[in-house]
């Protein structure tokens, strides 16, 4: 890996623990051992470019996460303070 991205692909990771950590399918048994073998399979990158385009990905399933946890707080809202048709 280069130098320059590196800091990037490490932010990359630090970020998805933590968001995978209210994870539905579970933090120790699913999302973590994914994740690692996700960047484990794109260890061995050379180019800049592919390497962008993987932090680029990993930016797109970090919106995905959160896109899911903000729908899953407003179903909750929306259950427990719906509004009642009359």
């Amino acid at each position: 890996m280069t130098s320059p991205l590196r800091p990037q692909v490490i932010a990359l990771y630090k970020q998805l623990v933590y968001l995978g950590r209210e994870y539905p399918a579970g933090y120790n048994n699913f999302f973590r051992p994914k994740l690692k073998s996700a960047f484990l399979k794109k260890k061995d990158l050379k180019s800049e470019e592919e390497i962008k385009k993987s932090i680029a990905f990993g930016e797109y399933i970090i919106k995905e996460l959160e896109m899911m946890y903000y729908l899953r707080k407003y179903r909750t809202l929306r259950k427990r303070y719906g509004t009642d048709h009359v």
